[in-house]
Protein backbone atom coordinates (compact mmCIF):
# COMPACT_ATOMS: atom_id res chain seq x y z
CA UNK A 1 0.00 0.00 0.00
CA UNK A 2 2.90 2.67 0.94
CA UNK A 3 4.37 2.26 -2.45
CA UNK A 4 1.39 2.88 -4.65
CA UNK A 5 0.46 5.84 -2.24
CA UNK A 6 3.79 7.04 -3.24
CA UNK A 7 3.46 6.64 -6.01
CA UNK A 8 -0.05 8.13 -6.87
CA UNK A 9 2.09 11.53 -5.11
CA UNK A 10 4.82 11.46 -7.82
CA UNK A 11 2.37 11.16 -10.24
CA UNK A 12 0.89 14.57 -8.44
CA UNK A 13 3.50 16.11 -8.03
CA UNK A 14 4.88 15.85 -11.58
CA UNK A 15 1.87 16.67 -13.34
CA UNK A 16 1.66 19.82 -11.36
CA UNK A 17 4.98 21.02 -11.35
CA UNK A 18 4.83 20.71 -15.21
CA UNK A 19 1.85 23.01 -15.39
CA UNK A 20 3.64 25.41 -13.39
CA UNK A 21 6.58 25.28 -15.65
CA UNK A 22 4.41 26.25 -18.39
CA UNK A 23 2.81 28.97 -16.73
CA UNK A 24 6.49 30.35 -15.92
CA UNK A 25 7.60 30.35 -19.39
CA UNK A 26 4.25 31.95 -20.48
CA UNK A 27 4.78 34.39 -17.66
CA UNK A 28 8.85 34.92 -18.05
CA UNK A 29 8.63 34.25 -13.92
CA UNK A 30 10.46 31.21 -12.82
CA UNK A 31 9.69 32.88 -9.14
CA UNK A 32 6.35 31.43 -9.84
CA UNK A 33 7.44 27.93 -8.39
CA UNK A 34 7.35 29.77 -5.36
CA UNK A 35 3.41 30.08 -5.49
CA UNK A 36 3.32 26.49 -6.40
CA UNK A 37 5.17 25.04 -3.40
CA UNK A 38 2.18 25.61 -0.97
CA UNK A 39 -0.69 24.57 -3.25
CA UNK A 40 1.81 21.62 -4.44
CA UNK A 41 1.04 20.04 -1.22
CA UNK A 42 -2.78 21.10 -1.71
CA UNK A 43 -2.56 19.06 -4.73
CA UNK A 44 -0.95 15.85 -3.47
CA UNK A 45 -3.84 15.96 -0.03
CA UNK A 46 -6.61 16.37 -2.51
CA UNK A 47 -5.76 14.07 -4.92
CA UNK A 48 -5.71 11.57 -2.50
CA UNK A 49 -8.33 12.66 -0.92
CA UNK A 50 -10.59 12.72 -4.36
CA UNK A 51 -9.53 8.92 -5.19
CA UNK A 52 -9.87 7.55 -1.92
CA UNK A 53 -13.07 5.03 -2.21
CA UNK A 54 -13.17 3.91 1.84
CA UNK A 55 -14.25 6.27 4.47
CA UNK A 56 -11.86 8.42 6.01
CA UNK A 57 -9.64 8.21 8.82
CA UNK A 58 -8.97 10.73 11.92
CA UNK A 59 -5.35 11.09 10.32
CA UNK A 60 -6.35 11.82 6.60
CA UNK A 61 -8.96 14.20 7.89
CA UNK A 62 -6.62 16.05 10.31
CA UNK A 63 -3.51 15.96 7.35
CA UNK A 64 -5.22 17.43 4.54
CA UNK A 65 -7.20 20.41 6.82
CA UNK A 66 -3.86 21.00 7.94
CA UNK A 67 -1.95 21.15 5.06
CA UNK A 68 -4.99 22.88 3.29
CA UNK A 69 -4.71 26.11 5.64
CA UNK A 70 -0.77 26.35 5.46
CA UNK A 71 -0.61 25.71 1.76
CA UNK A 72 -3.69 28.33 1.33
CA UNK A 73 -1.91 30.86 3.48
CA UNK A 74 2.00 30.13 2.23
CA UNK A 75 0.51 30.70 -1.70
CA UNK A 76 -1.53 33.70 -0.84
CA UNK A 77 1.46 35.52 0.59
CA UNK A 78 4.15 34.95 -1.77
CA UNK A 79 1.95 35.32 -4.66
CA UNK A 80 0.90 38.57 -3.84
CA UNK A 81 4.32 38.97 -4.03
CA UNK A 82 5.36 37.30 -7.32
CA UNK A 83 2.13 37.38 -9.85
CA UNK A 84 2.26 40.59 -11.51
CA UNK A 85 5.81 41.73 -10.53
CA UNK A 86 8.90 41.20 -11.95
CA UNK A 87 11.00 37.82 -11.48
CA UNK A 88 12.63 37.39 -7.82
CA UNK A 89 16.32 38.32 -7.66
CA UNK A 90 17.33 34.82 -7.58
CA UNK A 91 15.61 33.50 -10.98
CA UNK A 92 16.73 36.57 -12.54
CA UNK A 93 20.58 36.08 -11.95
CA UNK A 94 20.01 32.56 -13.57
CA UNK A 95 18.29 33.71 -16.01
CA UNK A 96 20.90 35.83 -17.00
CA UNK A 97 23.68 33.27 -15.93
CA UNK A 98 22.16 30.21 -18.09
CA UNK A 99 20.92 32.36 -20.87
CA UNK A 100 19.65 30.48 -23.80
CA UNK A 101 19.58 27.02 -21.13
CA UNK A 102 17.74 28.59 -18.70
CA UNK A 103 14.25 27.23 -20.54
CA UNK A 104 15.45 23.73 -19.13
CA UNK A 105 17.73 24.29 -17.22
CA UNK A 106 14.84 25.91 -14.84
CA UNK A 107 12.84 22.76 -15.63
CA UNK A 108 14.87 20.82 -14.51
CA UNK A 109 17.04 22.55 -11.06
CA UNK A 110 13.79 24.75 -10.45
CA UNK A 111 10.41 23.09 -10.78
CA UNK A 112 11.78 19.39 -10.93
CA UNK A 113 14.20 19.42 -7.93
CA UNK A 114 11.63 21.03 -6.13
CA UNK A 115 9.16 18.58 -6.72
CA UNK A 116 11.39 16.04 -5.73
CA UNK A 117 12.02 17.48 -2.52
CA UNK A 118 8.11 17.79 -2.54
CA UNK A 119 7.69 14.72 -2.64
CA UNK A 120 9.95 13.57 0.46
CA UNK A 121 8.25 16.34 2.20
CA UNK A 122 5.28 15.07 1.41
CA UNK A 123 5.99 12.38 3.67
CA UNK A 124 3.14 12.89 6.02
CA UNK A 125 0.29 12.94 3.85
CA UNK A 126 1.74 9.60 2.07
CA UNK A 127 1.65 7.87 5.35
CA UNK A 128 -1.72 8.75 6.73
CA UNK A 129 -3.67 8.00 3.13
CA UNK A 130 -1.65 4.81 3.15
CA UNK A 131 -3.23 3.60 6.46
CA UNK A 132 -6.73 2.61 5.66
CA UNK A 133 -7.46 2.03 9.37
CA UNK A 134 -7.34 4.31 12.88
CA UNK A 135 -4.33 3.08 14.34
CA UNK A 136 -2.44 5.33 17.21
CA UNK A 137 -2.94 6.89 20.39
CA UNK A 138 -5.31 9.98 19.89
CA UNK A 139 -3.35 12.23 22.30
CA UNK A 140 -0.14 12.31 19.77
CA UNK A 141 -2.73 13.51 17.03
CA UNK A 142 -3.92 16.18 19.26
CA UNK A 143 -0.17 17.26 19.89
CA UNK A 144 0.86 17.39 16.51
CA UNK A 145 -2.29 19.72 16.04
CA UNK A 146 -0.92 21.75 19.07
CA UNK A 147 2.79 21.86 17.53
CA UNK A 148 1.24 22.95 13.93
CA UNK A 149 -0.64 25.77 15.54
CA UNK A 150 1.82 27.39 16.97
CA UNK A 151 4.14 27.11 14.22
CA UNK A 152 1.03 28.47 12.13
CA UNK A 153 0.68 31.20 14.18
CA UNK A 154 4.14 32.14 14.90
CA UNK A 155 4.92 32.04 10.89
CA UNK A 156 1.56 34.17 10.24
CA UNK A 157 2.50 36.76 13.01
CA UNK A 158 6.08 36.84 11.63
CA UNK A 159 4.79 37.54 8.30
CA UNK A 160 2.83 40.00 9.04
CA UNK A 161 5.31 42.20 10.99
CA UNK A 162 7.85 41.78 8.46
CA UNK A 163 5.11 42.89 6.00
CA UNK A 164 4.07 45.80 7.60
CA UNK A 165 7.60 47.01 8.37
CA UNK A 166 9.19 47.08 4.89
CA UNK A 167 5.91 48.88 3.90
CA UNK A 168 7.44 51.90 6.63
CA UNK A 169 10.32 51.31 4.88
CA UNK A 170 9.71 52.00 1.69
CA UNK A 171 7.37 54.70 2.62
CA UNK A 172 10.72 56.13 4.14
CA UNK A 173 8.93 55.93 8.23
CA UNK A 174 11.89 54.31 9.65
CA UNK A 175 15.54 54.75 9.91
CA UNK A 176 16.03 51.48 10.97
CA UNK A 177 17.00 49.17 8.23
CA UNK A 178 16.26 45.33 10.17
CA UNK A 179 13.14 44.65 12.08
CA UNK A 180 14.44 43.98 15.52
CA UNK A 181 10.91 44.30 17.18
CA UNK A 182 7.70 41.51 17.75
CA UNK A 183 9.25 38.13 16.96
CA UNK A 184 11.76 39.74 15.30
CA UNK A 185 13.44 40.99 18.66
CA UNK A 186 13.29 37.01 19.60
CA UNK A 187 14.67 35.97 16.04
CA UNK A 188 16.32 36.43 13.28
CA UNK A 189 14.32 34.21 11.26
CA UNK A 190 10.90 33.71 12.79
CA UNK A 191 8.92 33.45 9.81
CA UNK A 192 11.38 30.24 9.39
CA UNK A 193 11.11 29.19 12.99
CA UNK A 194 7.05 28.90 12.48
CA UNK A 195 7.24 26.84 9.24
CA UNK A 196 9.80 24.61 10.66
CA UNK A 197 7.72 24.09 14.17
CA UNK A 198 4.65 23.53 11.82
CA UNK A 199 6.37 20.23 10.07
CA UNK A 200 7.42 18.62 13.03
CA UNK A 201 3.24 19.27 14.15
CA UNK A 202 2.47 17.32 10.81
CA UNK A 203 4.47 14.54 11.98
CA UNK A 204 3.01 13.68 15.28
CA UNK A 205 -0.32 13.48 13.65
CA UNK A 206 0.80 10.65 12.10
CA UNK A 207 3.46 9.46 14.25
CA UNK A 208 1.47 6.36 15.31
CA UNK A 209 0.73 5.15 12.38
CA UNK A 210 2.35 2.33 9.96
CA UNK A 211 5.40 4.40 8.55
CA UNK A 212 5.08 6.77 11.12
CA UNK A 213 8.45 6.98 12.14
CA UNK A 214 9.72 6.87 8.45
CA UNK A 215 8.13 10.06 7.94
CA UNK A 216 10.03 11.92 9.82
CA UNK A 217 12.02 12.33 6.75
CA UNK A 218 9.51 15.49 6.41
CA UNK A 219 10.86 17.67 8.89
CA UNK A 220 14.08 16.23 8.90
CA UNK A 221 14.62 17.92 5.34
CA UNK A 222 12.36 20.65 5.60
CA UNK A 223 14.58 21.44 9.20
CA UNK A 224 18.08 21.44 6.81
CA UNK A 225 16.98 22.87 3.90
CA UNK A 226 15.50 25.88 5.74
CA UNK A 227 18.74 25.81 8.11
CA UNK A 228 21.43 25.51 5.80
CA UNK A 229 20.41 25.93 2.02
CA UNK A 230 17.72 27.58 0.90
CA UNK A 231 16.18 29.84 3.84
CA UNK A 232 18.68 31.09 7.16
CA UNK A 233 21.89 31.30 4.71
CA UNK A 234 21.03 33.26 1.76
CA UNK A 235 19.38 36.13 4.03
CA UNK A 236 22.53 35.72 6.51
CA UNK A 237 24.86 36.03 3.50
CA UNK A 238 23.12 38.70 1.81
CA UNK A 239 23.33 41.06 5.14
CA UNK A 240 26.78 39.40 6.80
CA UNK A 241 28.60 42.77 5.76
CA UNK A 242 26.09 45.36 6.79
CA UNK A 243 27.50 46.46 10.29
CA UNK A 244 23.53 47.50 11.56
CA UNK A 245 22.88 43.62 10.82
CA UNK A 246 25.98 42.60 12.29
CA UNK A 247 24.84 44.22 15.78
CA UNK A 248 21.47 43.18 15.09
CA UNK A 249 22.70 39.32 14.78
CA UNK A 250 25.09 40.04 18.04
CA UNK A 251 22.46 40.25 20.08
CA UNK A 252 19.14 38.47 18.89
CA UNK A 253 19.18 34.35 18.56
CA UNK A 254 19.82 33.05 15.12
CA UNK A 255 16.97 30.54 14.99
CA UNK A 256 15.24 29.92 18.33
CA UNK A 257 13.40 32.40 19.82
CA UNK A 258 15.15 34.02 23.03
CA UNK A 259 15.63 36.40 25.10
CA UNK A 260 17.74 39.30 23.06
CA UNK A 261 21.45 39.61 24.79
CA UNK A 262 22.01 42.91 25.80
Amino acid sequence: MIIETILWAAAAVFIFMNLFYFISLWQRNAGLVDVAWGLGFIAIAWSFLASTTSVLTTHQYVITGLVTIWGLRLAWHLGKRNIGSTEDWRYAQWRKDWGRNFWWRSFIQVFMLQGLLMLVISAPIIVAYASVQEFGASWLVTLGMVVWATGFITETIADMQLKDFLGRKKAKKTKTKFLDSGLWRYSRHPNYFGEVIQWWGLWLVVVGLPYGAWAAISPLAITYLILYVSGVPMVENKFKTDKQWQAYAKRTSKFFPLPPKS
